[in-house]
């Protein structure tokens, strides 16, 4: 608590006082921000007058009554939900009066408005700009007779240079408020009418409302001709999904914006008799209908718990964006419709996945000399890329990794081919280079039109400890040892593409500790939604060689797991535009 003796000698001096008051004015006038400048009132009057319960209210004409903005020492609840009417308590007689209201001893003042039970003496001095009454600013003391004349002459000299730079603020905020709606309207049209999904929609319409008013529940509600309901689609409380009621036309708020064809604002929830009670702590309410060719299609709900929450600039911001909201919901129905013919189209790719989960294998198999993990994660239900693990012996193993034309079911199909036919040719002593020839030749017997695989072939010879590969056309393995990055040169025409292909053959001698990296061309041509001047950037082989070198001291499981966790941090919520399958393997 201040030193309320040296406050009041600062001021023996004229010139003490108007200091003060310049310093008043400086700080109340150096910032347009609501919050920052009732912090600084607050700092003001801390300094010279004594207070355990300190509040700063501010007058709302629309419900006619003083709600606290700022406060000290009040409980939680009251500041969130208290109300003082005009010529109510001493805060609403100073209100009403527009004079100063002090009361030595408030347990002997009828008007008094109990806030904490230690409370002895109030002082509430009302602020007025232009004739237009703004709030009241109002101390309370646990002491008899805590405030003097003095105080309340003081008071009413800050009160009067306040009032002026809270009301700037307030009409501030009001331009600023508009400002950012026209912003808004402006840019999203053209947001709402790219967004198919009635779902995605309705979400991307919460948050841009949430831009323009503040909300404790969030509700779109789609008119239901045959069954004369407000059929309830979306909806969030607290910022989460929930499920409501449908809602009778005609009956609730929502049902008299929807009979009204205009907005209905409701400040107090208790009192309406249309209200239909969905959480107890809501207080206020306001419903806008959305029409699209002169009908009602649905109607927007928000709710909050503060008494009088929404304004008549709210209804006004939310009744503009509207008719956008209208075509753009009624764009997606018809999109829901089409969607709805195609689910079985996507209950049969479902399907496909389940099968391609059983023919491409989950786990590595335990290969002498080597430990191996894998990873995969496809761009759509179905991934086009192929690999698998071929024992030859107990000290042979052929690997295969490729990448099958096209994308979805077509794609995995075909690459279901090809690793058909390569589990039959497995076991054959062909060199991998004979073997890339000769499934070549048997695909091009069962020609494709516009099909190929790219794929990598490689044998690990556990005796030798060496791999033997030849590649068509596939990305090229990286092999870290140590600081050194190895890129084996080994290419190759994609294979089911041309007749009578001879293909390259490496034999790479492995040392222990070397990490072997296959990897998708999914995973290097990621790309980034972090990219700036809207250009998309690759995740690039530079990007992919780094992190294996600071990862080739961890197991194979824990590299594919930190290739995955790298590519979803540098994507930063792009989209997978291509299939992403890892392998590693390190030498024992």
């Amino acid at each position: 608590m201040a030193d309320t003796t040296k406050s009041r000698v600062r001021f023996k001096e004229r010139a003490d006082l108007l200091d003060f008051l310049l310093d008043v004015s400086t700080a109340t006038a150096e910032t347009l921000d609501l919050d920052e400048l009732l912090d600084n009132v607050a700092n003001i009057v801390k300094n010279v007058i004594p207070a355990e319960l300190f509040a700063i209210l501010l007058y709302s004409e629309r419900i006619k009554g003083l709600r606290i903005r700022y406060a000290i020492g009040h409980r939680p609840e009251v500041v969130k939900n208290m109300v003082v009417p005009l010529g109510e308590g001493l805060t609403g007689t100073a209100a009403e009066t527009r004079h100063p209201v002090m009361s030595g001893d408030v347990l002997s003042d009828p008007r008094y408005i109990s806030a904490l039970d230690a409370v002895r003496s109030e002082l509430a001095v009302p602020m007025v700009a232009r004739g237009k009454l703004v709030g009241v600013i109002d101390a309370q003391s646990t002491r008899l007779n805590a405030y003097t004349p003095h105080d309340k002459a003081l008071l009413q000299l800050i009160a009067g240079r306040v009032g002026f730079s809270i009301e700037n603020a307030r009409l501030y905020r009001r331009v600023d408020r508009q400002n950012r709606l026209l912003k808004t309207l402006s840019s999203v049209s053209q947001e709402f009418s790219s967004i198919l999904s009635l779902e995605d929609l309705l979400r991307k319409i919460a948050e841009i409302v949430r831009q323009l008013v503040s909300y404790d529940a969030f509700s779109v509600l789609l008119v239901d001709e045959e069954r004369q309901v407000l059929r309830h689609h979306f909806s969030l409380r607290y910022d989460q999904r929930v499920e409501i009621d449908n809602i009778p036309l005609g009956s609730g708020i929502t049902g008299a914006a929807y009979t009204a064809r205009k907005p209905v604002n409701v400040g107090d929830t208790l009192t309406d008799p249309r209200y239909i009670a969905s959480h107890p702590d809501i207080k206020s309410e306001v419903a806008v209908p959305f029409i699209l060719q002169d009908r009602v299609i649905g109607v927007i709900d928000l709710e909050s718990e503060r008494l009088g929450s929404f304004t008549d600039d709210h209804a006004r911001a939310l009744s503009l964006l509207a008719p956008q909201i209208a075509s753009s919901v009624e764009n997606a129905r018809l999109y829901e419709e089409l969607a709805s013919r195609e689910q079985r189209l996507e209950q049969d790719l479902r399907a496909a996945r389940k099968l391609q989960k059983v023919l491409l294998p989950r786990h590595a198999p335990d290969v002498t000399g080597l430990d191996i993990a894998l990873g995969a994660r496809p761009a759509r239900e179905i991934s086009g890329d192929i690999y698998d693990f071929f024992e030859r012996d107990r000290s042979s193993l052929l690997l295969c990794f490729g990448d099958s034309s096209g994308k979805s079911a077509a794609a995995a199909l075909y690459g279901a081919l090809v690793t058909g036919l390569l589990r039959s040719l497995a076991q054959s002593e062909k060199r991998p280079a004979e073997l890339m020839a000769t499934l070549n030749e048997v695909l091009l017997e069962r020609k494709v039109e516009t099909k190929y695989v790219t794929l990598l072939l490689m044998v690990w010879n556990a005796p030798a400890r060496t791999f033997t590969m030849t590649n068509a056309g596939n990305t090229q393995p990286m092999i870290c040892r140590g600081d050194e990055m190895i890129v084996p040169q080994v290419e190759g025409i994609p294979v089911g593409l041309l007749e009578d292909r001879e293909y390259d053959e490496v034999v790479f001698a492995a040392e222990a500790g070397d990490v072997v990296l296959l990897f998708s061309d999914g995973v290097v041509d990621q790309q980034s939604g972090a990219a700036k001047d809207g250009e998309l950037k690759d995740y690039g082989n530079k990007r992919l060689a780094r992190l294996l070198r600071k990862m080739r001291d961890k197991s194979p499981s824990e590299i594919v797991g930190a290739i995955f966790q790298d590519l979803d941090k540098f994507a930063a919520g792009a989209p997978i535009s291509d299939d992403q399958s890892v392998i590693v393997m390190k030498v024992k």
